[in-house]
């Protein structure tokens, strides 16, 4: 079955508590911070994303997943591993060369954290070949980064095959996470192409019932996977 992270990307302040709560038993797998500085996209949510994490990390026991969308993630490391982050996920982009990719993966790891590397739309599968023996997890964009509500691009299904095919030609086991768009219609391709964590933000956020917004998502894996 494929797990669920969602976002709370566009969560409010002032009803946050509340919502992490609510989301929480409506039994999600992770909750998904999106992370982002003003430079490597236009949004900067640092401090609040920081603040998120530290108290879902005190009132939740669920598993906390940050995505940075940043330059320099390594300046953002020490911030969300001591916050309570389980997992990291930093941008194959924003690194100059593949000894900054490693050196990343290798910090995050040393400090107990899951490893992973996040890909934009526009970026090859290829490009992460490397370095997938020694982390955790890929996160493959399905929108263009910095934004929620927008919708899943098409063709993002080929990519997610194309990674699952060269990890199973390859021996290697990793989890495939894609970010953006996703919805219990766009859920069906992802995880019938290889995904095995989805991250939805608006499709749940805006639901008036997360428990069965997050159950669809489920339920529609399941449907797929018995056709």
């Amino acid at each position: 079955m494929a797990e669920i992270a969602v976002s709370v990307l566009d969560v409010e302040e002032e009803n946050a508590v509340d919502y992490f709560y609510n989301i929480e038993t409506a039994k999600i797998d992770f909750f998904h911070m999106d992370v982002m500085d003003g430079k490597f996209v236009e949004r900067n949510n640092v401090e609040l994303m920081k603040d998120y994490t530290l108290k879902i990390h005190n009132i939740c026991m669920t598993p906390i997943d940050v995505h940075l969308m940043v330059e320099n993630p390594r300046d953002y490391f020490d911030d969300f591993i001591d916050q309570g982050a389980d997992r990291i996920s930093f941008h194959i982009e924003a690194c100059k060369d593949k000894e900054e990719v490693m050196s990343n993966i290798k910090y995050l790891v040393s400090n107990g954290v899951k490893a992973s590397i996040a890909i934009s739309p526009d970026t090859s599968i290829e490009m992460l070949y490397d370095f997938l023996p020694y982390i955790h997890m890929v996160l493959i964009m399905s929108v263009v980064p910095g934004k929620g509500g927008q919708k899943f691009i098409p063709g993002t299904d080929k990519k997610i095959c194309e990674l699952r095919k060269y990890c199973e030609d390859n021996d290697i086991d990793i989890d495939i996470e894609v970010d953006g768009g996703i919805n219990n219609v766009t859920c069906r391709d992802a995880v019938s192409s290889g995904a095995t964590i989805l991250v939805a933000g608006n499709y749940i956020l805006s639901s008036d019932n997360y428990s069965k917004a997050v159950s669809d998502l489920k339920e529609e894996y399941i449907e797929r996977e018995g056709e």
